[in-house]
């Protein structure tokens, strides 16, 4: 497919531009020295009843014997198994605050529900066919809708991945003619294929479609938003569409806050074209500040994600959400069903909306167990030497934490040791390998109840440089610390 030369507009570039440099290796890859064999960890088991030995017995004596029953205090067969949990012990107080943030969210979804008397015949109902009149459904819908603070939310099992969430939103709000400007760099790897910067053409993406493409680099070095450039893109493109993907995909790069994403649509509403729309890839995001892009004191027009990361509460068994403004979720959801028919079809089979309300009064509980592990791994392996981006004391703004190893492979053996500790397949051993919309082989780490689900505890990572392996969700922090303790050992022994 030919590729328009880029404009002269400092960073922002079409197609074919450079590519963000690849950030330094890390500084030092030496593992942490084992501890004594007295070391213990950090967190002992609570005891039952009413918490006193029986008289006569010590306590240190129940203690023991606890241990050796529930097997909580044994570690695993690792040299570097207790420091996973002395670094647990010193984060006691940012998990604390993380059950803080979640308690206000976990409040907020009890009020939405309780604002749209969701009722058990809500739960029980189910759909076939169109799926027209499906009660749990469209309370589904408006639950989301006023949770999130917005005009119009549709939350939908049959949208397949955040990418189909975020191509629907693409194609509802552009036209033949019209300019997508990503002000994020190019987009993650499986929606370039959408846009047309990878792949065959001609099988109907949206420079097939007439639309034009450009892209603002980020800083190099930093991998933050170059508001300069982002702002003589408004000038020189005239988009109709600024896109912006919040995570950081396959960078190592920080993801973007809420404050970053505001101070956007200020600058497109003051420099851009009018009408021009600012649309966000949310994946990963929700929950995690106090309120999402569409929310009214952020103003983005569209955001989408996807159920089987944060909002489906790890329970989700499939599905995805576009929120916003009205009119451009109509436009978004006529691309996912048909024109005319939009949000009134779509069934729901089963046992679906009880899992996908549930799975959303669940999310902020999910979302503070993943940002807790996002902390763990942040602290225990930056504490062994490698890069990590975000660090372990800062703010969370997504739950996704890049560890740039540097060397395939390293890469290789923390996807297997991740693998390895998961409830489901722990048996098979990760393979690199291509993969439907990634260019570059990846390797993947899901043992998971749902397949895909990066809300579960997963990893994965391309095979190329930096060898950057990105780690995600968790049902609870504990399931990490695990993980890292089989980790730390596969790394030691290589």
């Amino acid at each position: 497919m030919a590729r328009r030369s880029a404009r002269a507009l400092g960073n922002v570039r079409r197609p074919g531009g450079r590519r963000l440099a690849a950030a330094r290796p890390p500084k030092s890859r030496i593992l942490a020295a084992p501890r004594a064999a007295t070391d213990r960890p950090g967190l002992t088991p609570a005891r039952t009843g009413s918490g006193r030995p029986p008289a006569g017995r010590p306590a240190e004596a129940e203690e023991e014997e606890i241990g050796r029953s529930s097997g909580l205090r044994e570690l695993p067969s690792s040299s570097s198994g207790s420091l996973v949990w002395d670094v647990a012990e010193e984060l006691q107080g940012e998990f604390h605050r993380e059950d803080l943030r979640s308690a206000r969210h976990v409040r907020r979804v009890t009020e939405a529900f309780q604002r749209n008397r969701v009722g058990g015949h809500h739960v029980q109902s189910a759909s076939n066919g169109y799926g027209i009149g499906d009660l749990g459904r469209e309370v589904l819908d408006a639950v989301a809708r006023d949770l999130w603070g917005c005009e119009a939310a549709v939350v939908r099992a049959n949208i397949v991945s955040g990418t189909h969430a975020i191509t629907c939103g693409l194609f509802g709000a552009l036209r033949p003619g019209d300019v997508l400007l990503s002000c994020s760099g190019h987009p993650y790897d499986t929606l370039r294929e959408v846009v047309g910067l990878e792949g065959e053409g001609g099988s109907g993406t949206l420079v097939d479609w007439g639309v034009e493409y450009a892209a603002v680099d980020l800083v190099p070095e930093s991998g933050v938003l170059d508001w300069d450039a982002i702002e003589r893109g408004l000038v020189a493109t005239k988009p109709a569409v600024c896109f912006l993907q919040r995570s950081c995909g396959y960078q190592f790069r920080p993801t973007i806050s809420l404050a970053e994403i505001r101070r956007l649509v200020r600058l497109v509403r003051e420099k851009g074209p009018p009408g021009c729309k600012v649309l966000v890839d949310n994946c990963y995001g929700e929950f995690v500040e106090e309120e999402e892009p569409v929310g009214p004191s952020v103003g983005a027009d569209l955001m989408m994600g996807s159920l089987i990361k944060s909002p489906g509460g790890t329970i989700a068994p499939c599905g995805g959400y576009i929120a916003g403004k009205a009119d451009l979720v109509a436009s978004a959801v006529a691309r996912l069903t048909v024109p005319g028919a939009g949000a009134d079809n779509g069934a729901h089979l089963g046992d679906t909306n009880r899992l996908l309300l549930q799975g959303l009064y669940l999310a902020p509980a999910a979302v503070g167990e993943a940002l807790k592990a996002s902390r763990l791994i942040a602290h225990v392996m930056g504490r062994v030497g490698y890069e990590v981006l975000p660090s372990w004391r800062e703010d969370r703004r997504d739950y996704v934490t890049a560890v740039k190893l540097g060397d395939r492979g390293k890469l290789l053996a923390f996807c297997e040791a991740v693998q390895a500790s998961s409830p489901v397949g722990s048996f098979i051993r990760p393979v690199p390998g291509e993969t439907a919309g990634y260019a570059d082989e990846v390797v993947f780490a899901d043992g998971t109840f749902v397949a895909g689900s990066t809300g579960e505890m997963t990893c994965d990572g391309p095979l190329r440089e930096p060898y950057a392996v990105f780690c995600q969700g968790g049902n609870h922090w504990t399931a990490w610390a695990w993980a890292l303790d089989e980790v730390l050992a596969k790394l030691l022994r290589l």
